[in-house]
């Protein structure tokens, strides 16, 4: 599978052999010690995977569900009326899909699966770049992609990549679309990075987004599931990246009978467990999710 697809994830795995995420992390790390392939947080790649990138319908199929619900949480941080730039990726596709619904917004972006996803809403403006066609992403790279966005000034920028540590930043592999990648969030007040789990810990060869200029970042409940990607978490947070994580699965219902909040202050929450992150109060009928947010 990872020969064929460049990248897997342990969940996928799980799910095709039948058994259990310990018992393939256990089988993968005997492969890798064999050298058969490198570990990376939730998953594998082939060894040198940090030059690699595997092409669009290889990575349509990894982590689907974390992407779906990591869409479904970005989503709701843009507003009626908005002008936001979104990048080239299978998550920033899904979330382009969801944007559909957000009426009056105007939508800069180099990908052509974006703008596909947004071709028929009646309500959203869609704005592309000019560029180069990359056909392993269908996105515009090149000085004309970048040129087209000099002057440009919107209120966000959704962005993904390869690979994202506290110490270097949101990564990928290639050197145009990193390019590209940093005109697009250097016209943005506010710079959120899509990431599910599998990129947590995982640093590419070429930076994107320095970890300081990360607003926030948006991704799965994996991502709390093992020490390493929770640790990252908690450095990612303590540079002042707002953590954002989305649940996979159903939503959460809201309890029948709410405790009431004592007067002029908020209900008292009982503190976490070690390693375990306070969930936020959520409106009624939006997607739960957890945060982490210390000050910048």
């Amino acid at each position: 599978m990872v020969r064929a697809n460049g990248a897997v994830s342990l969940r996928e795995l799980a799910r095709v052999v039948q058994t259990s995420e310990v018992t393939v992390r256990r089988d993968v790390r005997a492969l890798e010690a064999e050298g058969l392939l490198d570990r990376r947080h939730g998953g594998a790649v082939l060894p040198g995977g940090f030059s690699r990138e595997p092409g669009y319908p290889q990575k349509t199929h990894l982590s689907a569900a974390e992407k779906s619900a990591i869409a479904d949480l970005a989503a709701g941080l843009v507003e009626e009326g908005d002008a936001v730039v979104v990048g080239a990726g299978t998550t920033t596709q899904e979330l382009a899909r969801r944007l559909a619904r957000v009426p009056g917004l105007t939508v800069v972006t180099n990908s052509l699966l974006v703008a596909q996803a947004l071709a028929h809403a009646n309500r959203v403006e869609v704005v592309m770049t000019g560029g180069t066609l990359r056909g392993s992403n269908y996105a515009l790279v090149g000085s004309g992609a970048e040129q087209s966005l000099q002057g440009l000034r919107v209120t966000k920028a959704f962005i993904s990549g390869s690979g994202l540590t506290a110490e270097r930043g949101l990564s990928t592999t290639n050197m145009l679309s990193a390019s590209v990648d940093r005109a697009l969030v250097q016209s943005a007040s506010e710079v959120i990075v899509l990431a599910d789990h599998t990129k947590l810990g995982a640093d590419t060869m070429f930076q994107t987004v320095p970890t300081e200029a990360i607003t926030r970042l948006v991704t799965d409940e994996q991502a709390t599931a093992t020490d390493q990607t929770a640790r990252e978490l908690d450095a990612l947070a303590d540079c002042g990246v707002q953590i954002s994580v989305a649940p996979v699965g159903p939503p959460l219902e809201a309890p029948a009978h709410p405790h009431p909040a004592s007067s002029g202050s908020a209900p008292r929450r009982p503190a976490p467990l070690p390693g375990q992150r306070r969930p936020n109060h959520q409106l009624p009928g939006r997607m739960p999710e957890l945060t982490v947010t210390r000050g910048r």
